[in-house]
């Protein structure tokens, strides 16, 4: 067994990890304070091979004049990352920084897990590709095991390239088996960027003025912004409202991220989804959950974001962690609900591609084997408190929520009137990077700290970041 999943195990329980907390963060402190205020990156055992390529000013120019200008970077000064290991990332020059967004909650394992590499060079030394139209082991080996994190009869996989994809799959084959086109979506929610999954986001900041029909979208069962707070119960008698005054009465489904992602790291409010469920239920609808985000341990409490509040949905969506890195995605859904599919060809090229599909399976090992689900939990929560403590030290900070390794910071420069700081989080970003620690950036209004890293985080990690975070903040 590598070292990585080595100390990963020599972690103890999360109740000794809360006893030793206030001796490290004592050690802790006096390092800060011996470097004259500035926190110090945490150790760690290994240096990257030297970078010989082009540098970020070549590839900026390049991008520029080939790649779409839709495109956008972090920073005044965009990083060129060349190199990574596990919660690590490697600059041009062989700077080493704390990733704390694990490339939009997508590296789970920790960059290039020596498990998840070797399963991608031994399927890719022998079948890259092969369609669908043949027998491998790879895509069934896979779906199987993952079946076999599904509850109730989630079952049968479908593989696509990506999230929005996947999305895109699981509306159609709603409207399919229900015959119905009403779709209800959540304000603030985000299933990505093609011609169904752009009708069921909704934040203008993400959707072109090209037709979206067929989909209503809630109140969102936001406790920070939303009307009725942490109360589920009352948002969700919009959804029926909806129902009664927006559609014939019947409806296709419903769709929602346990946490929202993109929206800014919201969790969904208490006890809101067992009566939606219910709603779309008698409306005769199909409840999806996107767990493109949430899902693979990320959470901590439990391996999928909708089990936190107690539903089997019927269909359930999910990419980015599932491949570490790799493009995949997938739909899982019950066995009549698949049925649907075969009334016509549906056919994806590259769904199910064998390193993609040897890579994911791979990654659903490592999360087992290295408790990384149990990690998430411990270490998050720690994180998270953490983190709730610096809202007590700085003004700025008017929300902290989620949980296990997908947390939220929202910046307000007013609490009372929870006023966006818009500009305020773009140079603390920049300080933050300056020393060492990416995170990510979310929310409508683009004043919200996503910290989404690899489910290999430590505690030192956690608190590194939180100096950095702590620091940059002072420095406004």
């Amino acid at each position: 067994m590598h070292k990585f999943a080595t100390s990963l195990r020599r972690r103890t329980s999360g109740s000794d990890q809360f006893r030793r907390c206030f001796s490290q963060l004592a050690q802790r402190q006096s390092s800060i304070e011996e470097s004259g205020g500035v926190p110090i990156i945490p150790a760690f055992d290994y240096s990257p091979p030297p970078y010989t390529g082009p540098t970020a000013e070549e590839i900026l120019r390049k991008r520029k004049e080939f790649l779409s200008p839709a495109m956008f970077c972090f920073y005044k000064k965009p990083l060129n990352i060349v190199h990574g290991k596990m919660q690590y990332l490697f600059d041009e020059n062989g700077r080493r920084f704390l990733d704390g967004f694990g490339g939009i909650a997508t590296v789970n394992c920790g960059h290039c897990h020596p498990d998840v590499v070797k399963a991608i060079i031994n399927q890719t030394t022998t079948l890259q590709h092969s369609t669908i139209l043949y027998l491998n082991h790879s895509m069934a080996d896979f779906a199987a095991a993952l079946a076999g994190k599904m509850p109730g009869d989630l079952k049968v996989v479908f593989f696509t390239n990506s999230g929005t994809e996947a999305n895109e799959l699981a509306l159609m084959m709603a409207r399919l088996y229900t015959g119905c086109q009403d779709i209800i979506s959540l304000r603030n929610a985000y299933h990505g960027n093609a011609a169904g999954t752009m009708g069921a986001t909704a934040q203008s900041n993400w959707k072109f003025n090209v037709v979206q029909s067929g989909v209503h979208h809630a109140v969102n069962p936001d406790p920070y912004r939303g009307q009725f707070g942490s109360d589920g119960e009352k948002y969700a008698k919009d959804v029926d409202d909806l129902i009664q005054f927006g559609t014939s009465g019947n409806v296709a489904g419903f769709i929602f991220e346990a946490i929202q992602g993109v929206g800014g790291i919201v969790e969904l409010a208490p006890n809101y989804l067992p009566p939606v469920y219910k709603t779309i239920k008698k409306a005769g609808g199909l409840v999806i959950a996107d767990e493109v985000q949430a899902g693979f341990a990320r959470t901590g409490t439990n391996f999928w974001g909708f089990q936190n509040q107690g539903i089997v949905p019927d269909i359930v969506t999910m990419a980015k962690g599932i491949g570490n890195g790799i493009p995949l995605g997938a739909v899982v859904t019950t066995p009549e609900i698949a049925k649907v599919l075969t009334r016509r060809s549906y056919f994806n090229t590259f769904g199910g591609n064998p390193v993609c599909t040897a890579a994911g399976h791979a990654v659903l090992k490592v999360i087992e084997r290295e408790n990384l689900q149990e990690n998430a939990h411990v270490v998050g929560s720690y994180l998270k408190q953490r983190l709730t403590s610096l809202k007590d030290k700085h003004e700025i900070i008017g929300d902290v929520r989620g949980r296990g390794l997908i947390l939220g910071v929202e910046l307000v420069t007013d609490r009372k009137l929870k006023t966006p700081a818009k500009m305020e989080i773009l140079e603390i970003m920049e300080t933050m990077k300056d020393l060492g620690v990416l995170v990510g950036k979310g929310g409508f209004y683009g004043n919200v700290f996503r910290i989404t890293p690899p489910l290999c985080f430590t505690k030192e990690d956690a608190d590194f970041l939180v100096d950095v975070m702590d620091y940059s903040i002072s420095k406004l």
